[in-house]
């Protein structure tokens, strides 16, 4: 079965952890990885025959439009991840509206091609924020994957659809692709992407892969950030729980990227998205 397979392209610096130590007017005063990691990461892809969707800041369309236009010409599909990395919760819709378009633009410049995907900052498309729909079919976005159907302190909607389906708004239809779950006697666990990646033992991703794959014939959505394949990357001084959340397990997610993306088979969400 054929699984979605999606990057967040944003600096190590961009991640909401540390916003508060590293608000965006301070973003150009750090060493900037984001080339290096890129490279390494389409690098990964090419050598197993995979095609990702990057969910890409407008900022680094602003900051470095050659790596935006650097993927596109490697074949990726390019989707939106905001402009400058704002909770969807913490805007007014017409914020949101001004957030997305402005950074829609920017991406489509880039890369030469059209914008159709989107993806909240972290997964911020809440019960609070559902708005945030109408408004992405309103500017011409035809999927999103910003909903966690799990509970969790910062983002998720605990009872949401597991499964990858088409959200009538007033403004339109658009498909929502869940991020994956596992789901037991109605606990729901996440797992296959980012700090879920890093924290747990690749046997365990592998299982949950073929046991939704095979069991449940549900695709998983998989997703990564170009920093978590970069031990070396500076560190930065925050809360004990942000740097645990951040630093955890870098050492060994190349390996267990690269062993990901070799043991299964991954496509683009747009690709995907088309079949729902």
């Amino acid at each position: 079965m054929r699984n979605a397979l999606t990057i967040d392209l944003e600096d190590y610096y961009h991640v909401s952890a540390f916003s508060q130590q590293i608000p965006v007017d301070r973003w150009n005063s750090k060493t900037s990885r984001i080339e290096r990691n890129t490279e390494l990461l389409l690098d990964l892809l090419d050598s197993a025959g995979c095609k990702a969707t990057f969910f890409t800041l407008g900022w680094v369309a602003e900051q470095h439009p050659h790596v935006v236009r650097h993927v596109a010409e490697r074949g990726h599909e390019i989707a939106c991840h905001s402009l400058r990395h704002r909770t969807v919760y913490k805007m007014t819709c017409e914020e949101f509206r001004d957030d997305t378009l402005r950074a829609k633009s920017l991406l489509e410049d880039c890369s030469g091609t059209l914008v159709v995907g989107y993806r909240a900052p972290s997964f911020s498309i809440t019960d609070k924020s559902l708005w945030a729909l109408e408004v992405l079919a309103e500017l011409g976005f035809t999927f999103d994957s910003s909903i966690f159907p799990v509970e969790h302190p910062n983002y998720g909607i605990p009872n949401f659809a597991r499964d990858p389906h088409r959200v009538l708004t007033p403004s339109g239809a658009i498909v929502e692709f869940p991020m994956t779950v596992l789901e037991f006697a109605g606990l729901r666990s996440p797992f296959g992407g980012g700090a879920y990646l890093r924290f747990l033992p690749y046997w365990y991703t592998r299982w949950g892969v073929r046991f939704l794959n095979a069991t449940e014939n549900r695709p998983v959505c998989v997703y990564l950030h170009p920093w978590e394949l970069d031990p070396d990357q500076p560190r930065m001084s925050g809360s004990l729980t942000s740097r645990a959340r951040h630093y955890i397990g870098l050492r060994k997610t190349l390996a267990k990227f690269a062993n990901l993306i070799r043991d299964f088979e991954f496509g683009t969400l747009g690709s995907m998205v088309d079949h729902v």
